[in-house]
């Protein structure tokens, strides 16, 4: 039997002798138990998760630090959860008298009170002061340091002034993450502007940016929300644009712009047009200044069509707020609904008149159960609301035409939003549907939609443009749907109009044709040696002989052969576009992914597909999905405009560029539906 005084053994038995005494000191022994693998090597096993820890090696001692953070930090996977019983385990924190040499902690502590942002802590807290749209005083709340302590007793009071240099720090790494990324695409760039009142007369702009990155994806982006002070003026928005456009390196990447015409009034309209114009060219004319939202268009339509009959509207509120509020009622309604055998499966809701999809669905639920409201009275004597059958048709044919509108809108609502081609199919038939119905013999159905084709008749001839182009660019339409639709909703006056887009695509992919030539090189002779000087992208090139200027590059002849391969196609004279046009279209079908398609063919059409992807860009609505079927407009609430205006950008977009996937942060898909619009209450317009 071996000596136990031999030399060999003596540093194992001195290290489990010290283990043994540590276990009966630290904390972390009652979390762990230890483990004799072999003779050389011993390690802490888990008591919760099982999982095993190196401790003793040879003469080498773990320590029990990494212990602790296993414990203390939550990592344990065991900690919150049972995996037997799916109930939650108490967590049992380290005891507030820890030493400070065991305290994991305790390092971060004096940095973190000297408003350094190293701690993991600020970050997390940061990220979900953004996400969830909660005051910075949530730091400072009682209840919160409750329940934040009950976990971590030894967690630090955190100053605003420290929570708010977080956040803004985490807006300004995110913001150079995009940053990157807009600088390194190869296309334009559009721009949507949305308006946000204040009770201090003053007002928020939130300038949008929307364009397609290298591998042929939509982003769409926050990219400034600045404060204007004097909203009503007609250079406000132009300054606010000619900001934003400095701060992300527009310059010569800017495309269009669509505006509200809440706010975006004529003049506004026109002194942006000037402005942009020295950006681009293309807004000379104003083809991508767009005045109108698409989804406030289909918001000012439902109004007025809810507006025409307004007091059978109220009627069918008051009808359904007395059935689905009065538990007695709802079960005598439903009574009365099996009595009568009625087929729908609809139930009543009552709306928010904040939104107008809910008015419909109110409406339609209640003309599929008007028998059992016209018998309603009978069973119960205190409902003294009379519909005559005349009501009720009108409500039926009001529904149809917002069923008309809430399709057209639907396209907004979905998880990505979507290309410009995909609105022409809804505004065509919008545009057919209410010129075909303002005419109507029936005197309500022309009472109803003469005002809405009114209105809508002036959004189309402003916005069918770039409708209509956006449309050529997929490749299951290109101009036959445009020649179709044009000729059902004027007839023989469709040929002006399909004319007017023709021309139209022909000028914009002749100017896309031009920018993608290299700049001319001109050489002029002198009597010195060669010198190059470089004025307005041309070449200035002094040689020994005769004093002339000629356009040339290395064969003098290289521009115009690329000039020519630009616009032709092995000498047949056709242009990319007219190679695209005259090819078949492609099957129609549901899913079908048009800039992947263009991405594909983007050998085939060099210049076509560029063209293709700033133009599918463009944003047709300023809304996001949640306010797409607002009555109300924005407005800040009293908290948020207490803050700096750079805290307030710094909230808003970090939201919105970490819910919607651009940020490298772990996100959660409770946000994916929401949007930086739900920091605000709205107000009427």
């Amino acid at each position: 039997m071996a000596n136990p005084t031999n030399n060999s053994e003596s540093p194992k038995v001195d290290l489990q002798t010290s283990s043994k005494r540590r276990r009966k000191k630290s904390i972390v022994w009652e979390h762990f138990t230890i483990e004799t693998i072999d003779a050389g090597c011993t390690r802490a096993r888990c008591m919760q998760c099982k999982k095993s820890f190196a401790y003793i090696s040879g003469s080498k001692l773990a320590g029990t630090s990494h212990l602790k953070r296993h414990i203390a930090l939550g990592i344990c996977p065991m900690s919150q959860v049972n995996n037997k019983s799916d109930q939650i385990v108490p967590f049992t924190p380290l005891p507030i008298n820890i030493s400070q040499d065991d305290n994991v902690f305790s390092r971060k502590r004096s940095k973190i009170t000297s408003g350094s942002t190293s701690s993991p802590f600020h970050h997390d807290i940061a990220k979900m002061i953004i996400m969830h749209e909660y005051p910075l005083t949530i730091v400072q709340n009682a209840a919160f340091l409750k329940f934040v302590k009950s976990f971590q007793p030894e967690f630090p009071a955190l100053s605003l002034e420290a929570i708010e240099r977080d956040c803004v720090g985490l807006y300004q790494r995110e913001r150079q993450q995009l940053l990157n990324l807009v600088s390194s695409i190869r296309g334009q760039v559009n721009l949507s502007l949305d308006m946000c009142a204040t009770d201090q007369s003053v007002g928020y702009v939130f300038i949008t940016g929307q364009f397609v990155d290298d591998d042929w994806k939509l982003h769409r982006k926050i990219l400034s929300v600045c404060l204007l002070p004097f909203p009503d003026s007609e250079s406000a928005f132009s300054h606010a644009v000619l900001s934003c456009v400095a701060d992300w390196n527009l310059e010569n990447k800017l495309l269009g712009v669509t505006l509200d015409e809440t706010f975006a009034n004529k003049a506004v309209r026109k002194n942006l047009e000037h402005l942009l114009s020295v950006r681009n060219p293309l807004i000379v004319n104003g083809k991508f200044l767009t005045g109108s939202c698409y989804s406030r268009i289909l918001c000012h339509l439902a109004q007025d069509a809810l507006g025409v009959i307004s007091e059978t509207v109220k009627k069918v509120r008051d009808s359904v707020k007395y059935v689905v509020t009065v538990k007695s009622c709802q079960e005598r309604f439903n009574d009365i609904r099996v009595q009568l055998q009625v087929p729908s499966a609809k139930s009543l809701i009552l709306d928010d008149q904040s939104q107008w999809n809910t008015t419909y669905c109110m409406l339609v639920a209640a003309c599929e159960l008007k028998e059992v409201f016209s018998c309603l009275d009978t069973f119960d004597s205190n409902y003294r609301i009379i519909f005559t059958m005349d009501e009720w048709k009108q409500v039926e044919i009001l529904c149809t035409y917002l069923k008309l509108l809430l399709d057209a809108a639907d396209i907004l609502t979905g998880p990505t939003y979507p290309t410009a081609n995909a609105f022409f199919h809804e505004a065509w038939k919008i545009q057919l549907e209410l010129k075909n119905a303002s005419v109507s013999e029936d005197a309500f159905v022309k009472r109803l939609t003469r005002p809405m084709h009114e209105r809508f008749n002036k959004y189309w001839k402003d916005c069918f443009l770039i409708f209509s182009i956006a449309v050529v660019m997929d490749p299951r339409f290109k101009m036959k749907l445009v020649e179709f639709s044009f000729t059902r909703i004027y007839g023989e006056d469709g040929d002006h109009w399909i004319k007017d887009v023709s021309v139209g695509v022909n000028e914009l992919f002749l100017n896309y044709v031009v920018k993608m030539l290299p700049p001319p090189t001109f050489f002029v002779n002198g009597n010195e040696g060669f010198e190059e000087e470089t004025i307005l992208h041309c070449e200035i090139v002094k040689t020994e002989s005769e004093n002339e200027i000629f356009l040339s590059t290395s064969d003098e002849l290289s521009d115009f052969d690329v000039f020519l391969s630009g616009i032709s196609n092995q000498g047949n004279m056709k242009t990319e576009l007219d190679q695209y046009l005259e090819e078949s279209v492609l099957p129609r079908m549901q899913e079908f992914d048009v800039l992947g398609w263009w991405k594909s063919n983007r050998k085939k059409y060099p210049t076509l597909s560029k063209f293709a992807s700033d133009i599918l860009s463009i944003p047709i609505s300023t809304k996001f999905q949640d306010s797409v079927f607002d009555i109300k407009c924005n407005k800040m609430d009293r908290y948020r405009c207490s803050l700096k205006p750079s805290t307030v950008e710094a909230l808003v977009c970090a939201k919105d560029w970490m819910q919607n996937g651009f940020s490298g942060l772990d996100r959660s898909p409770d946000f994916s539906s929401s949007s930086s619009a739900s920091l605000f209450v709205k107000t009427e317009l």
